[in-house]
């Protein structure tokens, strides 16, 4: 496996654990591992300050989603609405 090749399988494993820091499921030994990573490669410190950027735009963002019964009477009211309209 030459250089190229490993660069690239390491840094595919830095952005998985940089991923998983984002959801708050990466352990120490992986945030530890990213931190050494990040030091040295200029591509994943991008990614992984881009990750934290989004993450920030997301939770400032206060997104709510639909209530499970609301999407259910607004699928019905669609659904009635199609019919009328193929009618």
């Amino acid at each position: 496996m030459n250089t190229e090749d490993t660069r690239r399988k390491s840094c595919q494993k830095a952005s998985l654990i940089c991923d998983k820091v984002q959801y708050q499921e990466a352990t120490f030994f992986e945030k530890t591992k990213l931190l050494f990573h990040v030091l040295m490669c200029r591509m994943c410190r991008k990614y992984t300050q881009q990750n934290k950027k989004l993450t920030q735009s997301i939770n400032k963002a206060q997104v709510t989603c639909m209530q499970k019964q609301e999407k259910e009477t607004l699928k019905e009211t669609l659904s009635r609405a199609i019919q009328e309209q193929q009618s």
